[in-house]
């Protein structure tokens, strides 16, 4: 028995074509396709936000009470500033940095090794789209952990706030910086060994070694001048500046150097989506 074919476009003689393909245009910027990318990285780490978010505060408590319970969180450092005050927006800033580079770094590395990085290479987006929303992704769960981490933590230690557009301006500025990183690692690395390399041998080792656990006047001399060659520093110090009003650096020179490394990562980033390396072999 033939169907009779329904609401399908005819020719003079009542024979089917397909009609010619509509071409869409995006504009400029394809904001649906950067949206699109966008909420799927959100909803990747949301689905693993046991790991993704409620792990790293924990961690950020865990190194609050051993450092306060061990170096005598009443004791003060700067003042009449004690040292858990002084401490907490270091650890925030640190939870901020490593989720940041965790998401983006896992993120492609993922789509590498299941296959389906092809499917978003070949959508409609251009490679500055492409390593915005990936970097969009990262930033939404770096400032979330921070936004959490400051919540939990303020339930020990009094925080205030004494400059806030410099606290997110830092904060956004690390987390895209740590972003980028995440993204150029997880496209430069072939498997998650080489993730967790860039992990323990330089994200870990700059965070720990940029004065989030102590200022950088009580080191000496020598090893004090090694830190200034750490952008980390930078953030740390400029982030907690927000909250205590006292720094070590400088307030300008840490947001130049945090808009010149962004720029830098950035144009490599979208050069290395462009010509397509280790992502079309």
């Amino acid at each position: 028995m033939k169907r009779k074919l329904k609401n399908l476009p005819m020719d003079q003689n009542n024979s089917i074509f397909l009609a010619s393909p509509v071409v869409r245009s995006f504009g400029k910027i394809n904001w649906r396709g950067f949206w699109t990318l966008y909420l799927a990285e959100v909803k990747r780490f949301y689905k693993m936000r046991t790991q993704a978010l409620i792990a790293p505060i924990i961690t950020t408590l865990l190194f609050f009470f051993i450092f306060t319970l061990a170096l005598d969180g009443t004791k003060e450092i700067l003042g009449d500033l004690s040292f858990s005050v002084f401490l907490a927006p270091g650890l925030i800033m640190m939870s901020i940095l490593q989720s940041s580079f965790a998401n983006t770094s896992s993120s492609i590395l993922v789509s590498k090794v299941q296959g389906n990085i092809v499917d978003t290479l070949m959508s409609p987006l251009s490679s500055i789209e492409l390593t915005a929303a990936y970097v969009a992704g990262g930033i939404t769960r770096g400032l979330l952990v921070g936004f959490l981490s400051t919540m939990t933590i303020s339930i020990f230690v009094s925080i205030h706030i004494q400059h806030f557009f410099i606290i997110l301006f830092y904060a956004l500025g690390a987390s895209m910086m740590l972003s980028l990183l995440g993204l150029i690692g997880g496209i430069w690395a072939k498997k998650f060994d080489h993730i967790a390399a860039m992990t323990n041998f330089i994200v870990v080792p700059l965070s720990f070694l940029s004065g989030t656990f102590y200022s950088i006047d009580l080191l000496p001399k020598a090893w004090e001048n090694l830190v200034w060659f750490n952008p980390f520093f930078y953030v740390i110090d400029g982030f907690r500046y927000g909250f205590i009003n006292r720094m070590d650096g400088d307030l300008w020179l840490g947001i130049l150097i945090i808009v010149i490394i962004n720029s830098i990562l950035f144009t490599v980033a979208c050069k290395i989506f462009a010509i397509g390396y280790k992502l079309k072999s």
